[in-house]
């Protein structure tokens, strides 16, 4: 059952418009589900996608912000957004190159929410 809603949640952010490639992490770094598009080295991926939010997040503390929404890197051909899904799991995806990163940031909230709230 676990698996088949990992599953639904990995097709849900696949069918966001502008995501080539996609993840399902836990807040330690492991991946629960995946889809990349590209070779790489997937359980480095997660760990260190669990590794920036947890150190964006102890910024953002440090700074009093009210509350973490995403993590944005951006390189001349590839954007990578990671977000927290609840107290356990987080989102990271790369983006198509001709993807816009806010629209694509603004059809992942709601889906990380129902991973958090499900999850």
């Amino acid at each position: 059952m676990l698996k088949e809603k990992i599953s639904a949640f990995i097709e849900t952010i696949r069918s966001i418009d502008g995501i080539a490639a996609c993840a399902l992490v836990s807040r330690d770094g492991i991946i629960a589900g995946k889809h990349f598009d590209r070779d790489l080295n997937e359980p480095w991926f997660g760990a260190l996608s669990a590794t920036i939010l947890a150190s964006a997040e102890s910024v953002g503390s440090i700074i009093k912000m009210k509350s973490m929404m995403s993590i944005t890197i951006r390189a001349k051909e590839t954007t990578i957004v990671v977000m927290g899904a609840g107290e356990n799991f987080l989102v990271a995806v790369i983006l198509a190159e001709s993807a816009d990163p806010e629209a694509v940031h603004a059809a992942l909230l709601p889906v990380v929410k129902k991973i958090g709230e499900a999850m």
